[in-house]
């Protein structure tokens, strides 16, 4: 069994809704759940700050409530994904085609952790 103590982990974030995240707790907050027909992409982002924005001006208009997590993932993982710059310069994501997330999640080193909620 390979040494899990040096290896390196990149911190993402994801701002989600609340169905998204009750899947996320069923899953023992290991794990993302597949995507729907009209998602075929899965969207990590690479700031705090970012996901902060996506959580309260778009999650909780539509959704009620917000939430921000935080986890951590195999960097030399996730090499394969270029970074993608969306926006402003700290408007940055990563896009892992739907068909991919099983492969991301078993590199997902530890817990998705909540790290803000937000409410109208």
């Amino acid at each position: 069994m390979p040494d899990n103590t040096s290896m390196k982990t990149t911190t993402l974030w994801r701002p989600t809704g609340p169905e998204e995240l009750d899947l996320v707790r069923d899953s023992d907050w290991r794990a993302w759940p597949p995507r729907l027909p009209d998602q075929p992409i899965f969207y990590p982002v690479l700031n705090e700050d970012y996901a902060i924005k996506i959580a309260r001006d778009w999650n909780v208009p539509r959704s009620g409530v917000g939430y921000v997590t935080r986890f951590e993932v195999r960097s030399d993982f996730l090499e394969r994904y270029p970074v993608q710059q969306v926006g402003g310069q700290t408007v940055l994501e990563l896009w892992v085609p739907a068909e991919e997330l099983p492969e991301f999640n078993a590199n997902i080193v530890g817990q998705i952790e909540v790290v803000h909620e937000f409410r109208p």
